[in-house]
């Protein structure tokens, strides 16, 4: 590392300055101070959860010039990048996998900046960091989760291994209105958005949407209500607290965009999505009955038009889900990065990736040749 930069680590952003943090992390809201912040100060990051904050800052004199939201992680769980399979592995040889090192936005499949940065230079300074910090404290591995572009160059200078994944996202060719997106469709797919609006608004359901002071305390215990009862019914518990979101939407941490499903002005359903400058992500959902068509309608159908009248340019529809496509969402590969200290064990699983990305490749290629538009 230049011997003008010093590294350091921290296991709290008490002391980091929030103006440097919140430009160098380039208006994502996933890796902003007060968001990383409040997930610590509401225990939804911490001992007790698995994720040991372990923020990596990079000072050239007493300027900060670097950072990464770096947790020390003892499982594997709430990172959308699936590894159970290398943890089997090392132990299968009787070798610890965890604790392992992961620079992630927690609980958050988003990809934007991960080695936030004022240039190039301390970018590629924070990625061997990252690796010298490893080597430091004798972990196992990093893995540096939806990284952008810029971070990917850095992370492969500095001897990490890129891994594929795919996502499915909207965006807005000026459409002036939901009509205008659909005629694009093809008509199989616009025939079946259509019907499914039907049975929603023929078992009474409006909608609203809900943010800034609009959004009150009340909607959000709503919200984590339901949020709740969607983890429950797939047999796991929810990462995050209502005192996360309620302080999150109160301080502003996350600009929250609540669509809520009604029937007669009681709530029956919503979607909490997450507003940033030009894009806005789906997060969460949940229901407390089940109508038809209930589910695309409230998560996409409304997004989307929630997207067209305020000119927003992508929904991002979170993780996983080709069902998504039939919506006008298509698939986008995200970028991961990982350095595996054991020399093997890195060879191993750097072959593995050879393999996992060609049938990555291929799977999108199969995806876009299965376009919901219009051919022509």
């Amino acid at each position: 590392m230049n011997t003008a930069y010093t590294l350091t680590v921290t296991d709290n952003l008490d002391g980091v300055n929030p103006a440097a943090w919140q430009a160098m992390a380039d208006g994502n809201p996933f890796v902003g101070y007060h968001f990383l912040r409040l997930l610590q100060a509401t225990g939804c990051v911490g001992p007790q959860q698995g994720w040991y904050p372990q923020y990596v800052l990079l000072h050239q004199g007493n300027t900060l010039v670097g950072a990464a939201p770096c947790f020390l992680k003892t499982h594997s769980r709430g990172e959308f990048v699936f590894d159970q399979g290398w943890a089997q592995a090392f132990a299968e040889h009787g070798l610890p996998y965890y604790p392992k090192l992961v620079v992630a936005s927690p609980f958050t499949p988003v990809q934007g900046p991960r080695l936030l940065a004022v240039d190039t230079q301390a970018r590629l300074a924070l990625a061997q960091g990252l690796r010298q910090f490893c080597e430091q404290v004798r972990t196992s591995s990093v893995h540096t989760l939806f990284v952008n572009a810029d971070d990917r160059y850095a992370l492969e200078r500095a001897g990490f291994m890129v891994r594929e994944g795919v996502q499915f996202h909207w965006n807005n060719k000026n459409y002036e209105s939901v009509e205008s997106f659909l005629a694009q469709l093809a008509q199989d797919k616009r025939k079946k958005i259509r019907q499914d609006s039907k049975y929603v608004a023929a078992a009474g359901i409006s909608y609203r949407w809900l943010e800034g002071e609009q959004l009150t305390p009340e909607h959000l215990s709503f919200f984590f209500r339901c949020y709740v009862q969607t983890y429950l019914e797939h047999h796991s518990q929810p990462y995050l607290s209502e005192e996360f979101f309620q302080h999150a939407h109160a301080q502003g941490a996350l600009h929250f965009v609540l669509v809520l499903a009604e029937r007669d002005q009681q709530p029956v359903a919503c979607a909490l999505n997450v507003r940033a400058e030009n894009t806005l992500y789906g997060r969460y959902w949940g229901s407390q009955e089940f109508i038809r068509g209930l589910h695309f309608e409230t998560c996409y159908m409304q997004s989307i038009a929630y997207c067209i009248a305020h000119q927003l340019q992508t929904f991002e529809g979170g993780a996983q889900g080709e069902h998504k496509m039939a919506r006008g969402l298509l698939p986008v590969t995200t970028y991961s990065a990982h350095y595996v200290a054991h020399p093997q064990f890195a060879q191993a699983i750097e072959d593995f990736l050879g393999k996992e990305t060609v049938a990555v490749d291929s799977y999108v290629q199969e995806l876009q040749a299965a376009n919901p538009f219009k051919s022509g």
